[in-house]
């Protein structure tokens, strides 16, 4: 199946932000049928494009297979208007996502939020306030640890910017201040080896994620890397016992070997596979709602 993208800007309390939906070609699923929508909720600091292009691809992956995808830059990230915010303080944005993205689909059911680490944290903390959100599909979701997020931002993030031709443009025509540059390196270095500050604004998140699942009343899943040091929080956060009846149904999905943006092409069409496979549950249960 083909798809085809659409791009445009959407407001978010007087900001305009940046949205791309990805859609099938072939209109199969007629109007009256379920159709599951996937929103990719970025964690930070990314924006919609994703590390070595994570979030098109699966976009255009997901849409070629059938499903209407969406992605997007919250204020203060990539092409987004707006003050620059923590993934707590994004349920207005995610909101306005999700109209424009069921305006761009006006034959949407529903919709799963798709979320990689702080973005999944993001994602679970908003789902319960919106009817229109079906599932959750968590990928190394972070909990406020500062040297696995560390050292995850100096491999994913900082390595691949002085790596990149683009970005010492930026530095050279002054796109890019030195001085911010290095004060950001050089906090996450000390955060990435053992330097941290305690009691982070982060700090704490494994609770506030526990009881916004707990509450849930809609199917969540959680894909965890097999090389990640996000991911190994996350287990040893979940190895509490306050955990144990959350996750015995809902064991986590393993990608193994993968880093944690997923970079290789075999890593990221896995996610692609489970994620296809987290929408066709969703769908199937919609369906046998609807015959009840």
């Amino acid at each position: 199946m083909d798809f085809h993208e659409r791009a445009f800007f959407f407001d978010c309390e007087g900001d305009a932000l940046p949205g791309i939906v990805a859609l099938p070609c072939d209109a199969a699923t007629a109007p009256h049928k379920v159709k599951i929508g996937v929103l990719i909720v970025v964690g930070g600091p990314q924006y919609r494009v994703g590390a070595h292009r994570q979030f098109v691809l699966l976009a255009r992956a997901l849409a070629a297979a059938g499903v209407p995808c969406m992605r997007f830059d919250w204020r203060g990230m990539g092409d987004a208007e707006g003050e620059p915010r923590r993934f707590d303080a994004v349920a207005d944005d995610l909101r306005a996502a999700l109209d424009a993205f069921f305006a761009a689909v006006p034959d949407m059911t529903g919709a799963l939020l798709w979320g990689l680490c702080d973005g999944a944290t993001a994602a679970a903390l908003y789902a319960g306030d919106d009817p229109r959100v079906d599932g959750l599909l968590l990928l190394n979701p972070w909990l406020g640890g500062e040297e696995g997020g560390a050292r995850v931002m100096l491999r994913h993030y900082y390595l691949k910017r002085l790596t990149s031709t683009a970005f010492w443009r930026k530095l050279v025509g002054g796109g890019v201040s030195p001085a911010a540059a290095l004060a950001d390196l050089w906090r996450f270095a000390r955060g990435a080896f053992g330097g941290a500050s305690k009691g982070s604004v982060a700090d704490g998140y494994a609770e506030k994620l526990r009881l916004a699942l707990k509450t849930l009343s809609i199917p969540w899943w959680v894909v965890l890397s097999g090389e990640d040091f996000v991911a190994r929080e996350f287990e040893r956060a979940v190895a509490a016992p306050e955990w144990a009846e959350l996750l015995p149904a809902r064991a986590p999905l393993r990608v193994a070997e993968a880093d944690h943006t997923f970079s290789r092409a075999v890593w990221r069409d896995e996610v692609a596979d489970k994620t296809l496979a987290c929408v066709r549950a969703l769908t199937d249960l919609a369906h046998r709602l609807d015959a009840l």
